[in-house]
């Protein structure tokens, strides 16, 4: 008799689907409104596609450089320069297939056996299976509505000797908040005091809100050269199937990524690579133009939701929001909630337990309003017509 085979490294071998997949694939099987999964609808930019297109028929088709076009990298560092400051040289980005693809890379090139790694929750959903996978140890320090603040005794108390990484998202998924700059000096202090490196996973940082800047962490005194600062033209252009991201690293590090870069997914498209380095130089107005359309669908959600009983918590960034369930007097958790919704009100979205390791924050669900203003309408007044069935 043939024994079958022990399968597979436990950190993946007992791991669910991810949330968003489940939440997907349910909002297919049903035919719901999909609020869950963040991805705009539609193709994406018209212009964005066009030059994904016409450098698909013009330009080459083989392996580009491994860390990436130097067309790219060099749109890369002129567009941190001119919206957030930065001076980064083009050998300091290295090229991804996406920001998950990113944080691996860093996670398996930074993380020895042993090594801690801190992190804040809710966290992206990702992170914690790929700092185990590599052998690191997850510290996680858990944040708390409505504030979502980070103090500096909960993240001193979870700091030890053996800790090496900072691993974390701003602007904030699930939340949508931004880290005040307080908060950005009070982490870049901590990790040179205890010689730490930080991962940073800024995919957002074109879609803050309400006029508020983007400051990235390696911009404050010390990150400089302890810093991997993460990017994403999938969020930037609203073309998240793309998969084209970065990493970019003071040139020590920068050779680190690209060692582990290379062995992951080693390249990733040129036609789309060329397209994002010329979308990377689109005027002020063009992000402008993109950033407020998201800006009105959030509004437009958030007043639909409120109109229809539901307390909406600010979000300042992403293209997400969050209901609050206790504070709109349903005495429901938001596992439940979720599952109600997609069969009794046709609309998928995800519950913010799903973001943390343990001890859940259950009262909130997160709602994607990158959606067209149609089907905006529409799940709200599905969303309206749940809510009068629940008192």
């Amino acid at each position: 008799m043939t024994q079958t085979p022990s399968l597979g490294h436990p950190v993946y071998r007992d791991m669910p689907t991810t949330i968003f997949e489940h939440m997907s694939a349910r909002a297919r099987e049903t035919g719901a409104i999909n609020l869950g999964q963040g991805f705009p609808e539609g193709p994406g930019p018209r212009d964005v596609l066009q030059a994904a297109a016409d450098a698909l028929l013009t330009c080459s088709s083989q392996y580009p450089p491994m860390p990436g076009l130097a067309e790219l990298r060099a749109a890369v560092a002129c567009h941190y320069a001119r919206h957030q400051g930065l001076d980064l040289s083009p050998q300091e980005v290295i090229v991804t297939s996406g920001a998950t693809e990113a944080i691996a890379a860093s996670l398996l090139a930074l993380v020895r056996p042993g090594d801690e790694v801190l992190m804040l929750a809710p966290l992206y959903d990702a992170y914690l299976p790929l700092v185990e996978r590599v052998g690191g140890v997850a510290k996680v320090v858990k944040l708390t509505p409505p504030d979502w603040r980070v103090a500096r005794e909960a993240l001193e108390a979870a700091i030890t000797p053996r800790t090496r990484i900072l691993l974390m998202n701003n602007p904030v998924n699930p939340t949508g908040i931004v880290l005040r700059d307080a908060e950005l000096a009070l982490l870049a202090d901590l990790c040179v005091a205890h010689d730490l490196i930080a991962i940073c996973d800024e995919v957002w940082e074109q879609t803050i809100y309400d006029g508020i800047p983007h400051r990235p962490l390696i911009g404050f005194p010390g990150m400089r050269n302890r810093t991997i600062k993460i990017g994403s033209a999938g969020k930037i252009f609203s073309v998240t199937g793309w998969k084209v991201g970065w990493m970019c690293a003071a040139p020590p590090i920068a050779t680190l990524l690209g060692r582990a870069h290379q062995f992951l997914t080693f390249t990733t498209p040129p036609n789309l690579q060329w397209a994002v380095a010329e979308g990377l130089g689109y005027s002020d107005n063009w992000f402008d133009a993109q950033r407020g359309a998201y800006q009105a669908s959030r509004d437009r959600l958030a007043a639909g939701l409120r109109e229809a009983g539901y307390v909406v918590r600010p979000s300042g960034a992403t293209w997400f929001l969050s209901i609050d369930l206790s504070a709109s007097g349903i005495a429901l958790d938001d596992v439940t909630f979720c599952n109600r919704i997609i069969e009794e009100a046709g609309v998928a979205a995800i519950p913010i337990s799903a973001f943390y390791p343990e001890e859940s924050v259950t009262h909130l669900v997160r709602l994607c309003f990158s959606k067209t203003d149609e089907t905006l309408v529409q799940a709200i007044a599905r969303l309206a017509a749940f809510r009068a069935t629940i008192g």
